[in-house]
């Protein structure tokens, strides 16, 4: 598939929805695959993706090249991405501003680190090894925070130094940022407001669930869960700002059935259709 501009708000490819999801015609839809699930030499999921990129633009989105680790992307990692994008040839290939191993030792989670000189020092480099390695830009996504560290940057700073010392975009989570404000007291319109409008390349839209065992109100970034209102509303205030931008219904449990999935996305997409005119500056691969 040769994707264009025309994309304009995709949904979570889950191989629960494959004859629906191959078979929907509706205007810009795109989908996005978690890239860890698809690098493999063979076998159905492959020929799954592979009957879904003939007709629909695919996105990449990874969660294991744990960026922010104290140590440089693992080379045989990269090397499967790599195999997995020349195949795929994804309109866009994004991965998290957190880590997720050391040393060989994987954790299922994206952790949070302390924003210093020196992880803004380590991370730049990390992108630009795994930049150099794909010869491609790839998208950064903002966190889900759960506990107050002791920062020298605020996020949104953080991420406009990374773009500005990499060359790589930005893929803003509207739930993460509300998630985060929630739990550890920031402003979440402030945030959206920080951040470089130019370097926007994709954003996530999803659900969030109250923790019912936590003393305080704690929002556990789920994606089991329809998109808030207040999401919706942030999401539109900065619609409002950037203009037309590739947006995505992640949901990865709890899984609804398409046509439901698609009512979320069709709400997106005339949010988008509405902004249209609007010009903005794309982020696109090299």
């Amino acid at each position: 598939m040769n994707p264009t501009a025309d994309v304009t708000a995709g949904v979570s490819f889950k191989v629960e929805y494959f004859d629906e999801a191959r078979s929907c015609a509706a205007a810009g839809l795109w989908y996005e695959i978690h890239a860890e699930n698809y690098m493999v030499a063979g076998g159905p999921r492959l020929a799954m993706l592979d009957a879904m990129r003939a007709g629909h633009p695919i996105s990449v989105h990874g969660v294991g090249l744990s960026l922010a680790a104290d140590a440089e992307p693992d080379r045989t990692h990269l090397e499967k991405l790599r195999e997995l994008l020349n195949r795929v040839q994804p309109f866009v290939v994004s991965e998290h501003l957190a880590w997720s191993g050391w040393r060989g030792n994987y954790l299922p989670d994206l952790l949070p680190f302390p924003r210093t000189v020196a992880a803004l020092r380590r991370i730049a480099r990390n992108i630009e090894i795994t930049q150099d390695f794909l010869q491609r830009s790839i998208l950064i996504e903002n966190p889900s925070l759960y506990v107050q560290l002791d920062h020298d940057y605020a996020e949104a700073e953080f991420l406009s130094e990374l773009v500005q010392r990499t060359g790589c975009g930005l893929l803003v989570d509207v739930n993460n940022v509300y998630v985060t404000a929630n739990n550890i007291g920031s402003d979440a319109v402030t945030y959206l407001k920080a951040l470089p409008a130019g370097a926007i390349g994709e954003i996530h839209l999803a659900g969030h669930t109250p923790d019912q065992r936590a003393q305080i109100r704690l929002l556990i970034d789920t994606h089991a869960e329809p998109v808030a209102e207040a999401v919706w509303g942030l999401y539109q205030q900065l619609i409002n700002r950037i203009g037309r931008c590739p947006t995505l219904i992640e949901r990865d449990d709890n899984l609804p059935a398409f046509t439901e999935l698609m009512t979320e996305r069709a709400r997106a997409a005339t949010i988008l259709h509405a902004a249209s005119h609007t010009e903005r500056r794309h982020v696109h691969a090299h």
